[in-house]
């Protein structure tokens, strides 16, 4: 069965309600969204966390990537960059790049950020990096999503974005809602389109 892959970290709940939003499109366009998150990573000793997580989407593995049709990737910004615990997922994906699972699949990525300026679209830049040296085809929104015109909380063409404001509270708005799911559909229709085997 094909599926999108919305693999996220998220700290205080924003990305994660970002991920939903996005599974939300996913599905909408016809394909099945598999929801996963990674886990934290520890400053001082090797993280030792359950198997599987007290709540929330399960965590991700190397299979989940391999067998996806299309690949959402988020995070939220930290200092202009992704957060640590996805990064740390992504360097242990070399044995995906060496064999070309990822090669020629449709790829998409999506942050929050305490403030307007915090980044984003630097954390989305730097988020398609390893895709494209996985070889994906990245995805953005088009300003024909006339959310992006009038926005003035989180959108940017290079993905979705939301505003958390400076207390990681601010729940997404209307705007930021439908750019998600808009990407979630734009994602779902491309892996379609393609029609890559799994």
């Amino acid at each position: 069965m094909s599926y999108v892959l919305i693999l996220y970290y998220s700290r205080h709940g924003a990305t994660a309600e970002m991920a939903r939003h996005l599974a939300r499109g996913t599905e909408e366009a016809g394909l099945e969204a598999r929801v996963r998150t990674v886990p934290a990573v520890s400053t001082v000793c090797e993280a030792v966390a359950d198997s599987v997580p007290a709540s929330g989407a399960p965590y991700a593995e190397p299979d989940d990537l391999r067998h996806c049709a299309g690949l959402a990737l988020g995070s939220p910004t930290r200092f202009g960059n992704m957060a640590a615990p996805l990064k740390y997922f992504l360097d242990g994906t070399s044995g995906l790049w060496l064999s070309g699972a990822l090669a020629g699949k449709p790829a998409a990525v999506f942050t929050s950020t305490s403030s307007l300026h915090g980044g984003q679209e630097a954390t989305l830049l730097s988020m398609m990096l390893p895709l494209l040296h996985h070889g994906m085809l990245i995805l953005g929104l088009p300003y024909s999503q006339t959310e992006l015109l009038h926005t003035t909380t989180g959108g940017t063409p290079y993905g979705a974005s939301h505003l958390a404001g400076v207390e990681s509270n601010l729940p997404l708005s209307e705007d930021e809602r439908r750019l998600c799911q808009a990407l979630g559909r734009r994602l779902a229709t491309a892996a379609k389109a393609l029609g890559r085997p799994l």
